[in-house]
């Protein structure tokens, strides 16, 4: 029976390793899962919803450390873990410090690595800065990639990757699946339509945001039966920029982050999202929600091609003109609705297994 180590640092990790353990689980692998304390707090109310109890627990958070402190520590501190375990597969998830430090630890120690939605690029090193170059680098480190979409198996391709495996799907579809399959299917809901908007990427400070936020405004004031709502990070440069645009509208309900469970109830009770999240840009086309991306490019450009998302950016008239048509166009609106997601039918998982319980893969 294979042992499996599933190493988790940030909570879109959580998200998106979290149907795969249950998956090994079920089919009765040797799990173990690390977490590297990369980010605490955050995942700790997800772990609990899917009832994963961490085997190990690290503790490499530091106060302003910098990235070659956090690798370092990552790096000295799952080494034991390694020892301990004496995993036959080490999995790894995404783009962060997390899983770049695991994914070369486990290397040092000659064990094999999977990366599970291996092949995102947006072909420029520094952006995003580190992620980019985190999959680059997992990238070449790991022995087994799980391709989530076709695009992202054509980048590792023409990159010469070997042990590259079949296109699964997105994990964080399966995850989104298990969730509303468990909540009531109207809670929440209210009487207006719903713009569900995130706003929180470093690109979008400043300037871009108010341009953002007049843009919303526009058209809440332009159509009287839709509402906003908006989770609003706790960054002050972001909180009081948003207080300031659009705290007085009657028809905004500014409100604090949502925990996973709750986002993924109001993305199933909204109408059409804005957003700059990656996940949520993988998540809402399997609502049939049409998704309005506040970002210049993104490294999920198959939604932007399948038509289940278009890039917005931050340019105010350009957002007010496309959200405006969105809520008063219904062909354009059932566009994105009929449009089929490239990013899987939430059980990407069961591939993933199926993959690795054969054995024949390279």
């Amino acid at each position: 029976m294979k042992k499996l180590l599933f190493c988790i640092g940030t909570r879109p990790e959580a998200i998106k390793l979290a149907p795969v353990i249950l998956e090994a689980r079920t089919r009765g692998f040797d799990t173990k899962v690390v977490v590297t304390g990369q980010h605490q707090d955050l995942l700790e109310p997800f772990l609990e919803w899917f009832d994963l109890k961490p085997d190990f627990r690290l503790q490499v958070l530091r106060p302003g450390q910098s990235l070659s402190e956090l690798t370092a520590r990552i790096l000295n501190e799952f080494q034991p873990v390694l020892g301990s375990v004496k995993p036959d597969l080490v999995l790894t998830q995404g783009d962060t410090t997390t899983a770049f430090a695991c994914s070369l630890a486990a290397f040092y120690e000659k064990i094999p690595v999977a990366h599970v939605e291996a092949g995102l690029r947006t072909h420029d090193r520094y952006s995003p800065f580190p992620e980019e170059m985190n999959r680059l680098l997992i990238g070449r480190l790991a022995n087994l990639h799980f391709p989530p979409t076709e695009a992202a198996k054509e980048n590792l391709l023409r990159e010469g990757i070997t042990g590259l495996l079949p296109v699964t799907g997105n994990t964080g579809v399966d995850a989104l699946r298990i969730t509303l399959e468990r909540l009531p299917l109207n809670a929440g809901a209210g009487s207006h339509r719903t713009i569900l908007m995130t706003c929180h990427r470093r690109e979008n400070h400043g300037e871009p945001l108010e341009r953002i936020c007049r843009a919303v405004r526009a058209v809440l004031d332009r159509i009287p039966d839709v509402e906003l709502v908006f989770p609003v990070h706790p960054n002050p440069n972001i909180k009081e920029r948003v207080q300031g645009l659009l705290g007085s509208h009657p028809r905004v309900r500014l409100i604090a982050p949502l925990g996973y469970v709750e986002f993924a109830q109001a993305m199933r009770n909204s109408t059409l999202l804005l957003t700059d999240s990656g996940g949520v840009q993988e998540e809402a086309p399997y609502l049939k929600k049409p998704i309005f991306v506040l970002r210049e490019s993104t490294e999920r450009p198959e939604g932007v091609a399948a038509g289940v998302a278009e890039l917005v950016g931050s340019d105010e008239e350009r957002i007010r003109n496309t959200v405006i048509r969105a809520l008063t166009d219904s062909t354009y609106y059932e566009s994105f609705r009929k449009a089929t997601s490239p990013y899987g039918d939430g059980f990407a998982s069961r591939r993933i297994l199926d993959a690795i319980s054969k054995g024949d893969h390279p």
